[in-house]
């Protein structure tokens, strides 16, 4: 039995194993044990089982030659509403052991289990299994989960065993870990920071952690000499409690098929990810300074403008204004287009004062009450249920057509009293005959 003293902190990190595919076969049992594939509105991959992974399958890979290279491949489209509601229902499981549960995304979270063991009554090590149960059980998705003294070394341990993993790792054990880790695998350390460890002569996380804090401090920046600390397990990063309301940049895309050089249609998808990327704005109550469009190209290539608002703003109406007028500088008539998308950054909080030149904030406020309303309709009827004019052809046409516009079941069989703009929390379950 593990001691008091193995963990004066005890984190969790709960990672849903292949989880959207893993959505799917719970829906539906009987593809229990088949190659199972999400994303064919996308005609990439999405999320496979790890049945299809061991066929070779990975992600991002284009749907085409899954077909031509593995056929006994099932690929489904993307049902992100019932992700979502397996998601919730994943963090109220994990709550029932402690409120401290830190949302990281939609199919993982960190919980602090620290002082929970009276109140539980059982141990640290016993609440990892007992959780792992119950996730396993009553979503009928499997679950890797790590047990450690800090974020880190339980990102670690769920990483460890997967799928259906549960590794502990106490204070007193994590240089046998971290003996047999390769730096890339290190939470926070990417390639080309590995890269540069690697040229220092360092090949294991435990080579990085058995060095001296003043050689760390000498090489690296602040975020590594924390990932550093937490490796010789320290506990450095708190667990970000409730709802997240602070975000660096907000980001909408939407792929299209088939692609199109139709200018209209192109500005109206833009349209329709600027009003997405400022319903997020509202809602957390963010104002964006800054912005870039882009448009991809059917040969995946990249072109986009950056742009700096004269002031910060929350609605879409002076992002589209600028769009329509510079779109020419992008958009090229001959060539085909599958996606566009936009970027909100240097995003701050609250009320935006200004001077008030021309009167320009009495209209910054009136369009502000305009779009309160609009949000209100929304939290009641569903989203874009008033859209812009400039999002019409983007919100009433198909953004996919032929296979590649099949949509998933829910959205299919909707139940009594929904409708295609708002739907109830509960996933629609198995097949209709």
């Amino acid at each position: 039995m593990l001691t008091h003293t193995t963990f004066p902190q005890a984190i969790l990190h709960i990672d849903g194993d292949a989880f959207f595919a893993s959505c799917e076969v719970a829906k539906d049992p009987s593809l229990r044990g088949k190659p199972v594939v999400t994303g064919r509105e996308r005609g990439i991959v999405s999320s496979m089982s790890y049945e299809a992974k061991a066929l070779g399958v990975s992600r991002a890979m284009k749907l085409h030659m899954v077909k031509k290279m593995f056929p006994s491949v099932i690929i489904l489209p993307s049902d992100y509403e019932t992700y979502s509601l397996y998601s919730r229902r994943m963090y109220a499981i994990v709550r029932r052991y402690t409120l401290a549960v830190e949302e990281y995304s939609i199919d993982e979270c960190f919980a602090d289990l620290t002082g929970m063991r009276r109140p539980n009554k059982m141990s640290y090590e016993e609440m990892a299994i007992r959780l792992k149960d119950d996730l396993d059980g009553e979503l009928g998705i499997s679950f890797s989960i790590g047990l450690s003294v800090n974020k880190v070394m339980a990102k670690v341990g769920s990483k460890w065993k997967k799928p259906s993993g549960l590794t502990i790792i106490p204070g007193r054990d994590i240089h046998l870990y971290l003996a047999q880790l390769p730096l890339i695998k290190i939470w926070g350390i990417g390639s080309q920071t590995a890269a540069y460890l690697n040229k220092l002569g360092l090949k294991t996380a435990l080579d990085f952690a058995g060095q001296s804090p003043a050689w760390v401090a000498e090489k690296l920046s602040k975020p590594f000499q924390e990932i550093y600390r937490e490796l010789n397990g320290d506990f450095v990063y708190p667990l970000v409690l409730g709802d997240k309301h602070d975000y660096a940049s907000i980001s909408k895309t939407k792929t299209f098929t088939p692609p199109s050089r139709d200018r209209a249609f192109i500005f109206a998808q833009l349209a329709k990810n600027v009003e997405n990327a400022c319903i997020k704005l509202r809602r957390h109550d963010l104002h964006a300074r800054q912005f870039a469009f882009f448009l991809k190209t059917q040969e995946f290539r990249h072109y986009g403008l950056e742009i700096k608002l004269s002031q910060p703003i929350s609605t879409p109406s002076e992002i589209l204004g600028i769009i329509r007028e510079r779109l020419s500088e992008v958009y090229r008539p001959n060539v085909l287009y599958r996606a566009t998308g936009i970027v909100l950054m240097e995003l701050t909080h609250g009320d935006v004062q200004t001077i008030d030149l021309f009167g320009k904030y009495k209209e910054i406020t009136r369009v502000n009450k305009i779009y309160e309303a609009i949000d209100a309709l929304s939290v009641k009827y569903g989203k874009h249920t008033i859209f812009l004019g400039s999002s019409l052809k983007a919100v009433t046409e198909k953004a996919h057509a032929g296979s590649r516009g099949q949509v998933s079941e829910r959205r299919n069989h909707l139940f009594k009293g929904e409708t295609a703009r708002k739907r109830l929390g509960i996933p629609f379950m198995g097949k209709v005959v």
